[in-house]
């Protein structure tokens, strides 16, 4: 809870410096801030309590909630030349995304299914009016519009679900939910009423929805698309892990084994969100659009965790961070290109490696990392993931899954291929510092977890 308060409390702050003229210090302020509380769990301060359980502190939380903050302080140090046009609004920028930062760890130290709500409601707010902050825009108000009906649908289908979990145990508590559940499960209903398992049904396809896995993906490529290019990569990262993180935590929680009909479900949900991204990535053009499928077929990926979910805490927490940290590195290279050619398609990309070899190479490497490719831990975070899965004799998917980790190198190399093997076709200006710097800070922790990935992996 403390972690809730101070980075709720830093969001404050935000807004509290505008008012007497103090916006210069608002970023570095942040920064230093989200490191103090990243140091919080170890330190003796007597926690704030659980509130009745409302939140819980396991190993589970603290570990996505230092990763969500490490990201958040890069998305951060991005803000202010992206937003240099908007300096009077800057305190606004900071402070949704510490709003958005409290929303996600609320998402993954939850012991109550009010809170997960409220967390996840928090979250998809700060992202709505993120997405429609460029009011001039007319692409970034669509985007704010569709992800909004769509965010809206799903927070109703998650709210549904938890009203009639709720009505089958009396609780929202997800401890006396699995004790309600029993040993029989959701998938054994004998003595559970039907709707406890309509209720699962209904939070896992509005939890499919926030983390924009197939069929349940059309809004991500036009939403990041039309979004302005560092909302994109908040969402691409920060938001799509914390929904992951927040769907693996909510069925391990509340159930002791997953049904094989609904892991049949899951199975296919899996393949298609694999396939489809991957082959749909291929053949697109602009960039962020490119990686909005490449961030299906990871959700993709991701989901085959729940092949094995007691076993599978570290591995997924391990992916999420390769994941995350590539996707930084590679939109800070895509801010760079998109402000200097106002255009965000594969082409601005031309003779990149001739002119800034420094930004060509961290995309190159965030690339060969979302593309499995060793040393980088991009490699590692698949492997330890198939491994698992080969150990649940689950071989038809691992099998899907190499083929797709194949196909996603065609689309991540063309990109390489335009930097590298095309003349330049646009003059680029100085890289900004704060660019730099978090790119070579995300690409250097991406190569240090491929070579050290047990750093992660024991966390938890």
């Amino acid at each position: 809870m403390n972690t809730l308060i101070a980075i709720a409390g830093l969001g404050l702050i935000c807004l509290i410096a505008e008012i007497f003229n103090l916006r210069k210090a608002i970023v570095p302020v942040t920064i230093i801030g989200l490191l103090a509380v990243l140091g919080l769990p170890y330190m003796n301060i007597p926690d704030a309590g659980t509130f009745n359980n409302m939140i819980i502190q396991d190993s589970y939380g603290k570990a996505f909630s230092m990763l969500f903050i490490v990201l958040a302080i890069f998305l951060i140090a991005l803000s202010p030349d992206f937003h240099k046009e908007h300096k009077p609004k800057i305190s606004d920028f900071v402070a949704i995304k510490l709003f958005l930062l409290a929303g996600a760890v609320a998402m993954v130290t939850f012991g109550n299914l009010a809170m997960f709500f409220l967390g996840i409601e928090v979250l998809s707010i700060s992202l709505y009016v993120l997405a429609a902050s460029e009011p001039k825009n007319i692409r970034s108000n669509e985007a704010g519009m569709k992800y909004f009906l769509m965010g809206a649908f799903a927070s109703g289908i998650i709210l549904f679900g938890i009203a009639l979990i709720y009505g089958a145990t009396g609780s929202f508590d997800t401890t006396e939910i699995l004790n309600s559940a029993g040993a029989n499960n959701f998938g054994m209903r004998e003595n559970m009423p039907n709707w406890f398992f309509i209720g699962m049904v209904l939070l896992t396809i509005g939890l499919l929805f926030k983390i924009a896995a197939v069929p349940f993906h059309f809004w991500a490529p036009d939403v990041y698309e039309g979004s302005p290019a560092l909302t994109t990569a908040t969402m691409s990262t920060l938001a799509k892990i914390a929904a992951m993180a927040a769907f693996f935590k909510l069925m391990r929680s509340m159930n002791i084994t997953v049904p094989g009909a609904y892991m049949t479900i899951i199975s296919v949900i899996s393949i298609l969100s694999m396939t489809i991204g991957n082959l749909m990535a291929l053949v697109q053009v602009n960039v962020k659009r490119m990686l909005a499928f490449s961030g299906i077929s990871h959700a993709g990926f991701m989901l085959m965790v729940f092949f094995n979910p007691p076993a599978m805490a570290s591995t997924l927490f391990y992916y999420a961070a390769a994941y995350a940290l590539a996707g930084i590195a590679a939109f800070s290279v895509v801010l760079y290109v998109s402000s200097n050619t106002k255009d965000e398609n594969i082409y601005s990309f031309n003779g990149l490696g001739k002119t800034k070899p420094f930004m060509a190479a961290v995309l190159t490497l965030a690339m060969l990392s979302m593309g499995g490719i060793p040393i980088l831990s991009g490699f590692f975070a698949k492997f330890f993931l198939f491994t698992h899965v080969l150990r649940t004799e689950h071989i038809g998917i691992v099998i899907v899954a190499v083929v797709n980790s194949i196909i996603s190198i065609g689309y991540y190399f063309k990109l390489i291929l335009a930097m590298y093997g095309k003349e330049p076709t646009t003059e680029m200006q100085k890289v900004p510092v704060a660019y730099g710097v978090v790119a070579a800070l995300s690409i250097l922790l991406v190569i240090a977890l491929g070579l050290y990935p047990s750093y992660l992996l024991d966390m938890l």
